[in-house]
């Protein structure tokens, strides 16, 4: 349930019924000259005038009656203002409820509101206080509708105004902190550069200067990693298998388990080993026996189990001393 807030809706200028009646009389002289016409020919008084009239229409009697009142002290013989601000007669507790809530029993809310004694007489300009009720809606046009806007007479004595100035928004939270952008090494910004273009060396050339000056840099570390891994990737893929072991081994220096670096240092190693193995073939196929067991020597030594090469090795040997026995004869 909504909680009650203190709302000062309306001051309501109430009035009683003043004895007698005034009996009925034609116009006087002066009336003639301070009616509408005297107000027409005053610019100011007429514009105030012109709010005030919308300001009834509207229902906001209050800041109509401000309104008359300054029409009242430009043209102080102003009956239409001075009627406007007599007090409204027979005004009581419950034609107030009725006004502003469309229920005559909610008199006794502004009766305790505004702590009035047992049935209490209103005389004219006692201001009360209509306090706002829980789930029940104010009827009365002055609770409801925002505030007409009236153009103002363009007059020389008073100008046009001008748009309402719009309301800077209320702030929700803390305000932001400003962001601060850290300068960047030029080094930096060129070993990225190189990176991203897949330029590997001149990426590693350009980190290693950066690295030179901060040899513990996080960042530079970060990158020549990086730079290191997508160069052996490469060269793996150019079959350029020495290179991308070299490559591989100086990453795994710098951080042993980066990425897949282990899995593609075995690969690198492996395809290695197969093209010494198939260059050694190749050679004893063309009677280069030196050459061949030259190839399959490097494979031992890279995989002493690699049995085919051994095995190899052994027969190239017997052939090439058979041949050095037959020239020697």
């Amino acid at each position: 349930m909504r909680q009650p807030r203190s709302r000062l809706l309306a001051a309501a200028a109430l009035g009683l019924v003043l004895g007698g009646c005034a009996g009925l009389t034609g116009p006087s002289d002066e009336s003639k000259t301070t009616g509408p016409g005297a107000i027409a020919r005053d610019p100011l008084a007429a514009r105030h005038r012109q709010q005030a009239e919308a300001l009834e229409r509207d229902g906001q009697l209050r800041r109509a009656a401000e309104e008359w009142k300054i029409v009242l002290t430009i043209t102080p013989s102003d009956a239409r203002a001075g009627e406007s601000l007599r007090a409204r007669a027979g005004d009581t507790l419950s034609s107030l409820a009725q006004r502003y809530y469309g229920d005559r029993s909610r008199s006794e809310v502004i009766w305790e509101t505004n702590q009035l004694p047992p049935n209490p007489r209103l005389a004219p300009g006692t201001t009360l206080k209509i306090p706002e009720i829980p789930g029940v809606p104010f009827v009365h046009p002055e609770a409801r509708k925002p505030a007409p806007v009236v153009a103002a007479v363009p007059t020389p004595d008073v100008p046009r105004p001008g748009p309402a100035p719009t309301p800077a928004p209320a702030s929700v939270g803390p305000a932001p902190k400003e962001e601060y952008t850290p300068e960047v090494n030029p080094l930096l910004a060129e070993a990225r550069e190189a990176l991203e273009r897949s330029d590997y060396p001149d990426a590693l050339g350009t980190v290693d200067k950066y690295l030179a000056g901060k040899p513990g840099d996080r960042e530079g570390l970060t990158l020549k990693k990086q730079a290191l891994y997508g160069q052996a990737k490469s060269q793996i893929e150019g079959r350029q298998y020495p290179e991308s072991i070299q490559s591989l081994t100086l990453l795994a220096r710098l951080q042993p388990d980066y990425e897949d670096a282990p899995a593609l240092l075995k690969q690198a190693r492996t395809r290695l080993v197969e093209q010494h193995y198939t260059q050694g073939v190749r050679f004893y196929r063309d009677e280069k026996l030196k050459e061949a067991i030259s190839e399959w020597r490097v494979v031992l030594e890279m995989d002493p189990n690699h049995a085919n090469a051994r095995r190899n090795i052994d027969q190239a040997e017997r052939l090439l001393r058979g041949l050095e026995q037959r020239m020697k004869k």
